[in-house]
């Protein structure tokens, strides 16, 4: 089995848990309507999360240099971990754990995936965690001045998932005709077609398409031509829980 371990530096804490597939705008949604986007579903538990630790406000007055944010603490207990340690409106969240992957495999470090903030944006990194003995911080970026973000104790941080290093360097990127591939372009046609007719549909009362609401071949693994998907299709990522070790 493959590994990735968090060894969390002593007196620390640090929270990690699948990413969950729910996300509030997206309950928000018409009848959930966000949920039936399966590339979306997939992506929102591609990984875990790091919790926020410790509540706090931050604010960016829009001058580059450090002292242009200010940080807030909303308990006394447990320390706040955000700093400003590089200025340019940026945010820092130290992380106080090493990451150690199998041979070959990095660590992509992201911004909590498809849980957008109103006037930050989460910066991503790549780490060789196979071998790396440094700990990292979680950055963010100020996208307006003189507006007050706040992170609440349990919030997301961070995004992570291990990523095959050199991997897409062995790919050959190419750009043809859908002509060329003709198998591929006939099962684009009728996916087209179908879309189309579907559509319209959806204007006729009591029609099946007003009935279903949205076409499932995607999420179900179904092609056009109503051929099963290869092996592998998920509708569902259920990733393991980091264990604690005695």
């Amino acid at each position: 089995m493959k590994e990735l371990t968090a060894y969390v530096i002593d007196g620390h804490d640090v929270q990690i848990r699948p990413a969950p597939a729910e996300r509030r705008w997206m309950d928000s949604s018409n009848r959930r309507f966000a949920y039936r986007c399966l590339p979306l579903a997939i992506a929102n538990t591609h990984g875990w999360e790091i919790l926020c630790t410790a509540g706090f406000t931050a604010s960016w007055d829009g001058r580059q240099s450090k002292d242009a944010i200010t940080i807030k603490a909303t308990a006394p207990y447990p320390p706040v971990q955000a700093i400003s340690h590089f200025g340019e409106g940026v945010l820092t969240i130290h992380v106080p754990c090493l990451f150690q992957t199998d041979s070959g495999v990095d660590l992509y470090l992201t911004g909590p995936v498809n849980r957008p903030k109103d006037g930050i944006a989460a910066l991503t990194g790549i780490i060789e965690t196979d071998w790396s003995p440094y700990t990292f911080t979680m950055n963010w970026l100020f996208t307006r001045p003189h507006h007050e973000v706040r992170f609440e104790v349990g919030e997301p941080i961070c995004h992570l998932f291990p990523v095959r290093r050199g991997q897409l360097e062995d790919l050959s990127p190419a750009v043809r005709k859908l002509s060329e591939h003709p198998e591929l372009e006939r099962e684009h046609r009728l996916w087209s077609a179908s879309r189309s007719s579907f559509n319209a549909d959806l204007n006729v009362p009591d029609s099946k398409a007003t009935q279903d609401q949205w076409q499932k071949s995607y999420f179900r693994g179904v092609s056009p031509s109503g051929q099963s998907a290869p092996e592998g299709h998920r509708s569902r990522l259920r990733l393991r829980q980091f264990k604690t070790e005695p």
